[in-house]
């Protein structure tokens, strides 16, 4: 099974060439459905993108002509925020529409607005009141967060996020992250490419895609240091000509999707085109739970061991190199099948716990308490109608399936087509007996 490129990195990389003076050309782009949109948007914008191949865009951003991204589109998606960074590099300002994404519960964007006033920019919040009238409010580091402290006669959330340098050029600094943030840190490292001076940023994340979007754009021509520890070191440059070509890293969710359906239906399945040390934090649990792991160079071999019975473990969500967030749903439908209690802790997100209802219908045995899911396995599951509510507990609910007795139909299924690329045809080409139905006409394809 040959993984495809990182949706995450992806995502971050088209932000990241919003900024660049010159064409690029990006190879490994997953064809799933944010990842297009986001092409779209910057489209939109101005910027020429080019399909050259179904993973393989040609990028120039040299023909934008606004700071501004506003449409229903960039609310679609919640790697819109990128634009934030790569505007504001571009222009010294910028406005955008606020992002969407995955109801995982608060999300907030302060510490990228940290960042952004640290590197001398005004950031105001727009609202719309009843009326549709624009209402401006400047962020002060605790007034007008996203869904806090609006007046009764606005809407429930923001409307636009307001950036503006008052020297039009980002200027360097310090900035510590109060709390660990992948999209922070790439949106800073990202505004910070060309400020003229060096920018600091401490307690950064240190996700694999964080050191792709810090390749990428030390190969378009900046000059990024530390990607993949705390401490993140940007040397301005006040031109990156680019006109160079980058491939993305693999997807290391879509792969540990896919390792955890060996065990989950007691199968064999040799996942390539991946980084094995990225994949390190799953591996550790599957073999803690029993299951058979053999690493190549670019490959891991994931299978059940004759007469293996699964054994429950416990798992807590972390930054990188913890155990990732993104397989949290698909870990908690492999604990359903494994022998004893299990926990996992979410520390990362406040309601991913949603998918678990959906389980819960096809006889799994999970109470949730906050943050913690309490999993009772080794209960047999059973075909039921469920809804993917998000896009990680949408393949959670498709795993279960796979192993469900009867037949199982997943509603909503969109939003998995939104991180993973073919994934009825992947899923196909393992055994999975699954098909793709249009209730309203009836078709299956």
């Amino acid at each position: 099974m040959a993984i495809s490129g990182s949706k995450n990195a992806a995502l971050a990389i088209i932000g990241a060439a919003m900024a660049l003076d010159g064409p690029c050309i990006i190879y490994n782009l997953p064809q799933v459905r944010d990842v297009n949109l986001f092409l779209e948007v910057c489209a939109d914008i101005g910027a020429t993108v080019e399909k050259v191949a179904p993973h393989k865009v040609r990028i120039d951003p040299t023909t934008i002509s606004s700071p501004e991204a506003i449409s229903p589109k960039v609310s679609m998606l919640r790697g819109s925020y990128y634009l934030l960074g790569a505007l504001q590099s571009r222009f010294g300002s910028c406005k955008v529409t606020m992002p969407g994404g995955c109801n995982l519960g608060v999300r907030p964007i302060d510490l990228h607005i940290k960042g952004f006033k640290a590197l001398g920019s005004d950031v105001d919040i727009i609202y719309r009141n009843i009326n549709g009238e624009e209402i401006w409010f400047r962020y002060d580091g605790g007034v007008a967060l996203p869904g806090q402290g609006e007046p009764d006669s606005f809407t429930l959330d923001p409307a636009f996020i307001h950036c503006k340098n008052p020297t039009g050029k980002m200027k360097p600094a310090s900035i510590f992250l109060d709390t660990v943030s992948v999209g922070a840190t790439v949106n800073i490292m990202i505004a910070a490419v060309k400020a003229d001076g060096i920018t600091i940023i401490d307690n950064a994340a240190r996700e694999p895609h964080i050191v792709d979007v810090a390749n990428f754009l030390n190969t378009m021509g900046a000059d990024i240091r530390g990607a993949g520890t705390e401490t993140i070191r940007i040397k301005g440059k006040p031109y990156l000509p680019a006109n160079k070509e980058y491939m993305i890293i693999p997807d290391q969710i879509e792969a540990g999707t896919y390792m955890m359906m060996a065990p989950l239906t007691g199968g064999d399945i040799t996942v390539t085109n991946i980084i094995p040390t990225h994949m390190e934090p799953l591996s550790a649990k599957l073999q803690e739970m029993g299951v058979g792991i053999e690493e190549g160079e670019e490959s891991i071999r994931v299978y059940t061991k004759p007469g293996q019975i699964l054994q429950a473990t416990s798992i807590k969500t972390m930054p990188y190199p913890g155990f990732p967030t993104d397989l949290q749903p698909q870990v908690t439908t492999l604990l359903s099948q494994a022998e004893g209690t299990s926990r996992v802790i979410e520390t990362v997100w406040e309601s991913r716990f949603g998918y678990v209802s959906e389980l819960n219908k096809m006889g799994a045995n999970i109470v949730i308490s906050g943050r913690l899911a309490v999993i009772t396995g080794g209960t047999e599951l059973t075909g039921s109608r469920v809804r993917a509510l998000d896009l990680r507990g949408g393949m959670a609910v498709t795993m279960a399936g796979l192993v469900a007795r009867g037949e199982t139909v997943v509603e909503n299924t969109s939003v998995v087509e939104r991180g993973y690329e073919e994934a009825i045809r992947k899923i196909r080409s393992l055994g999975g007996a699954i098909d793709r139905f249009e209730e309203l006409t009836g078709r299956s394809r």
